[in-house]
């Protein structure tokens, strides 16, 4: 079975851009992802361990 990195790093965005945490077991994926998240400008905390990385999307407190 042949996994497509490009298609992998668009679910785990899409995954981000819904609120969602996401996990890239490779770091290649892990590379792209953080690339795109740059670009599009959305903050998340990644937690990189020897196992992957955890994306997780960042909250903004509103001003009160």
């Amino acid at each position: 079975m042949i996994i497509n990195r490009k298609q992998l790093m668009r679910e785990k965005l899409q995954q981000i851009m819904a609120g969602y945490s996401a996990y890239a077991e490779t770091k290649e994926v892990a590379l792209m992802l953080k690339k795109e998240l740059l670009i599009r400008n959305i903050e998340v905390y990644v937690d990189e361990t020897d196992k992957g990385f955890w994306f997780i999307p960042s909250v903004k407190k509103a001003n009160a």
